[in-house]
């Protein structure tokens, strides 16, 4: 079996009370009101950024999890959230689960993103090909030299299969190979950065949103991850990230705070946040 070496990384972030009596920042306790949202940790970052700003004029308390998209859809099967963050569409499964337990589901997109390939900014390999990419983590591939590198082997590192830029990983360029079996599977996008970083031979993957100089992006297929790319869909490796809800117990809170999260001022947020605007 594949070994997980990363525990999942639950990320909570909650409005702390502070000051005299029921005092929020940025609201109040007495409304009363609250927005629970599980999910995607690559749609993370949108979330977080977008309550900082909401919760200063709105009396509001948020809750944002990450914990991966599949964890996210579980949670409004089950009731436990009010938003489901998910970097992939639901699976016919999951929709028929929803259907027997008479929640309408309603698909709500928020931005568009890149999967990028990161390596080790030592490595000298700037470009791969989707078919080279589904060989190094299919096994194939092995050595760096087989791509232009250095003769030296290729450490791959995946997300785990609860995350929804993995399923989207093993759709779009595994084509729904499996990913070899020493793959070192974490359960962020953090963690994957973290791990590429230290590790001179690894390659990794990762939302757009999460790539920083400790690593190195990778064009594919001779296309640069951009914004611009993005947009226009010439960067090959390109998705929807989504938001989900229960339409019959939806809060208007909850409804209010994702047409803010579509509306302008969220999109502007959006790609302060490095991902892609509507």
């Amino acid at each position: 079996m594949i070994k997980i070496t990363a525990k999942k990384i639950i990320i909570a972030v909650a409005i702390m009370a502070v000051g005299l009596g029921s005092a929020f920042v940025g609201c109040k306790r007495e409304s009363g009101a609250r927005i629970v949202i599980k999910g995607s940790t690559t749609v993370l970052p949108i979330t977080q950024k977008a309550m900082e700003a909401y919760r200063q004029n709105h009396n509001v308390s948020i809750t944002i999890e990450g914990s991966g998209s599949g964890n996210g859809i579980k949670a409004i099967l089950d009731g436990s959230t009010d938003i489901a963050n998910a970097s992939r569409q639901m699976k016919p499964k999951e929709l028929a689960a929803a259907q027997q337990k008479n929640i309408a589901i309603e698909e709500i997109v928020c931005a568009y993103d890149m999967i990028v390939p990161v390596i080790h900014p030592s490595n000298p390999v700037t470009n791969l090909t989707t078919a080279q990419l589904k060989g190094i983590y299919e096994g194939t591939i092995t050595n760096w030299k087989q791509v232009g590198g250095q003769d030296s082997e290729i450490v791959v590192i995946s997300r785990d299969t609860s995350s929804g830029t993995y399923e989207y990983w093993y759709e779009e360029v595994m084509k729904k190979k499996d990913v070899r079996q020493d793959s070192l599977l974490q359960a962020s996008n953090g963690a994957v950065v973290s791990a590429v970083a230290g590790n001179a031979k690894a390659i990794g993957y990762i939302g757009f949103g999460y790539l920083n100089d400790t690593v190195k992006a990778l064009n594919v297929n001779g296309v640069q991850a951009t914004i611009e790319n993005g947009k226009s869909r010439t960067y090959p490796i390109s998705r929807g990230l989504y938001m989900y809800v229960n339409k019959t117990t939806l809060s208007q809170e909850a409804r209010d705070f994702i047409n803010f999260i579509l509306g302008p001022e969220g999109q502007k947020i959006v790609k302060e946040a490095g991902y892609i605007p509507l």
